[in-house]
């Protein structure tokens, strides 16, 4: 029996149309553009603004225009993976609700938790169900509505964050020497600290004190998530490409999580990458958490051809950490315009 191996077929992405620029951004709390590109390089995020519409939404616009995009029969997908921590409610699963507003009639759905490590969690996941041989078709989206749990009060962290959503369509292929290479994945658990939301969950639960001290907003503490992100990704990427004998020569794209342009450019100094052969899009989309590396294979996919090595890594709340070697399964530009 042949192997198989697991393949990125095609990806979908939705950001809102509500753009909120550090212009704005500088008449709600005390800060302004020089401050927020210096520090961490964004100049726009996009913002759900229409009420009543959550995670599910933009998750749904992902997936929904992936199937368009590939003419997948909808009812030959086996699962859906939701990686977010927004997700519209504490149950049921977003990926349940992406479900029923797509119509999928035969397939299982859950929700995967693991930060802004979320999409490359669940992507390693979605590999492993099919390389099982047990599943076929497997839909895995990074989403998350973040201005939902930031305090546009706190010049901190209100400028880093935005929303938005990719769906990428995971299949097997029993074609040698493409789809998903290699991982390296790991969580320390320090981090509980420095970055969290305090209440809402079972620990603090919601209550008049809670609303009142404005406890369900992110809290971060930068300086030290942003030391031991740039070590871990940094680290993380070196250890994928030397067991793999990936160099500047023959890596096509690193895509890291976009939280902070220094950041970025600390990974890509460590491969010693020019920043040509790093995909970028925190500029005008913010740290989108579990969506921005699909978001940014996204918005670059016409780039990408058959073959192509890739190196996706991602840092988040936990601490989770990891990096993974993709070798790209399709020439991206047969998909421009659809």
């Amino acid at each position: 029996m042949e192997k198989i191996n697991a393949i990125i077929t095609g990806i979908g992405g939705y950001v809102p149309d509500y753009v909120l620029n550090n212009e704005e951004l500088s008449r709600m709390v005390d800060t302004n553009d020089e401050w927020i590109m210096t520090r961490v390089g964004i100049k726009e995020r996009r913002i759900l603004t229409e009420e009543g519409l959550g995670t599910s939404y933009m998750a749904r616009k992902a997936a929904k225009q992936l199937l368009k995009k590939t003419g997948v029969d909808p009812d030959t997908i086996d699962a859906v993976i939701v990686s977010t921590s927004t997700a519209d409610y504490a149950f049921p699963s977003t990926a349940s609700i992406v479900i029923g507003k797509l119509g999928l009639k035969n397939a299982f759905a859950f929700d995967f938790w693991a930060a802004c490590c979320g999409f490359l969690y669940s992507f390693d996941v979605a590999t492993s169900m099919i390389q099982s041989g047990r599943y076929k078709r497997i839909i895995v989206i990074g989403a998350d509505k973040m201005s939902s749990v930031v305090d546009y009060k706190d010049r901190s962290t209100c400028p880093l964050f935005g929303d938005g959503a990719a769906a990428v369509l995971v299949e097997g292929t029993t074609e040698q020497n493409i789809g998903a290479m290699d991982s390296y994945f790991r969580a320390d658990g320090k981090g509980l600290p420095f970055l969290h939301l305090k209440a809402g969950g079972s620990v603090c639960p919601p209550s008049h004190f809670t609303v009142d001290h404005r406890l369900h907003y992110l809290y971060q503490e930068g300086r030290t998530v942003f030391r031991y992100a740039v070590t871990s990704m940094s680290d993380d990427c070196a250890l994928i490409a030397e067991r793999n004998n990936l160099n500047k020569d023959n890596i096509r794209f690193v895509v890291p999580h976009q939280a902070n342009i220094r950041i970025i450019e600390a990974v890509a100094k460590r491969l010693e990458l020019p920043m040509e052969q790093v995909m970028v899009n925190i500029e005008h989309f913010g740290n989108t958490s579990a969506a921005t590396i699909p978001l940014a294979i996204w918005e670059n996919e016409h780039l990408l051809k058959k073959g192509d090595n890739l190196i996706m890594t991602a840092f988040g709340a936990g601490f989770v950490h990891g990096a993974s070697y993709y070798k790209w399964a399709y020439d991206g530009s047969d998909f421009v315009g659809k």
